[in-house]
């Protein structure tokens, strides 16, 4: 059934609101498990003992407090504290004894929930977890589930076939019946984890198509717990590794982008997605970072590239071109590049202060591959979602004109 008009509107005014809640609790949860599997993996959090009584799987505040300064992840010990409460207080962590209600810069140690089996599994946690494994498992198998589509005369990446989502639901056994899928696929548009690509139509077994509207990939930064505002900016499926973050006193960032004339551009950027994946055209956003009621203003850069070169080409045995490998490791806001350009891709542009510069990458390197996977035939809207959705560290082949 297909709901129109008032009813539709309703309908719709309530999954906004509905919605608006539960990705603020999307966002906490995403981002407290992202910190508990780092702090896992830097051994933050091990077995302790004290007074002859072993804690499994615990960290000491204070230690954690310092790792969180180290990495950058709070600028001074207050603001390290203001993060770890909010995750105290929406039942993240907890202290081991239950003792403390308040998170205290001292020798205590504290657990996440999710280690020991106690996190509260309400009705809303339960569908935001069922979304976020379906997602994980679409992303992680080999299928044709998620890809460019169109409806209405318009053209949606990584889009879902209602239909073949529910096949897919029954082929993996996460549901028994095509009805209890389709009721699973309006709980999860109701919690705001998949909408309708033009959030025209409820979810309906049949032909119309839906996106996740979260990343669930993407690394969160744990500032963002403390600042309502970042959630407003939509996430984008363009090439955003470059935008970097706001400047503490609230001043434009930006990075340098080379035209082919050698001149120097400066570029200013918002912040990592400030691009509407609803934008048609390919370029930046220049705007203050403050959120504003006037429309920020789109630039369209000219490539870099003097002339574009062919996969054939770059490949040519005793050609121009010489291949290099860089390792690079995202920091909180992205890797400090973009991507631009079809078969093959291009780097379009290179944040000086990023990790890609400290990489060895520059502007007019062709992308070969991206972790292993070849590249060489795809455009950078694919290209730029391989690298969102991967893993924190990539390694990119690529080529440079000797």
């Amino acid at each position: 059934m297909v709901l129109e008009g008032r009813e539709m509107d309703g309908i719709g005014n309530t999954m906004q609101k509905k919605a608006a809640e539960l990705e603020r609790l999307a966002e906490v949860l995403v981002t407290g498990e992202q910190l508990r599997l780092r702090l896992h993996e830097a051994k933050v959090i091990k077995d302790r003992r004290h007074h002859l009584r072993t804690y499994p799987n615990c960290f000491v505040a204070k230690e954690l407090i310092d790792w969180l300064i180290e990495h950058k992840e709070a600028s001074d010990r207050d603001t390290a504290i203001k993060i770890m409460q909010k995750l105290l207080d929406q039942s993240i962590i907890h202290h081991v004894c239950d003792e403390h209600r308040e998170f205290k810069d001292l020798k205590l140690f504290y657990r996440f929930r999710k280690d020991d089996g106690t996190f509260p599994l309400d009705s809303e946690a339960k569908v935001f977890m069922r979304g976020q494994r379906i997602y994980e498992k679409l992303m992680n198998t080999e299928n044709s589930l998620l890809q460019t589509r169109e409806e209405e005369g318009g053209t949606f990446e990584r889009a879902l076939l209602a239909s073949e989502f529910i096949n897919w639901l029954l082929q993996e056994g996460e549901m028994a019946t095509r009805e209890e899928a389709e009721r699973l696929g309006r709980r999860l548009l109701e919690h705001g984890i998949i909408q309708h690509v033009t959030n025209k139509h409820h979810f309906a077994d049949g032909p119309l198509l839906y996106q996740f509207r979260m990343n669930f990939r993407r690394r969160r930064r744990l500032i963002e717990l403390l600042h309502e505002r970042s959630r407003c900016i939509p996430e984008s499926h363009d090439s955003p590794f470059c935008l970097r973050k706001q400047n503490s006193d609230g001043g434009n960032t930006s990075f340098l982008s080379v035209s082919p004339t050698k001149e120097i551009k400066v570029a200013v950027g918002v912040r990592r997605s400030s691009l509407s994946s609803s934008c048609g055209s390919s370029g930046y956003y220049s705007s203050s970072p403050t959120l504003s009621s006037s429309p920020p203003v789109l630039c369209n850069p000219k490539s870099v590239l003097k002339r574009q070169v062919s996969p054939e080409e770059l490949q040519t045995p005793g050609g121009p071109f010489i291949k290099k490998t860089f390792t690079i490791v995202g920091d909180a806001v992205g890797w400090g590049f973009v991507v631009r350009g079809s078969k093959p891709c291009h780097i379009q542009a290179v944040d000086p202060g990023g990790p890609a510069a400290a990489a060895g990458m520059k502007v007019c390197h062709f992308v070969v591959s991206v972790n292993g996977l070849n590249v060489l035939s795809h455009d950078y809207r694919t290209v730029s979602n391989l690298i969102l959705t991967g893993p924190r560290t990539i390694v990119m082949e690529v080529m440079e004109e000797a």
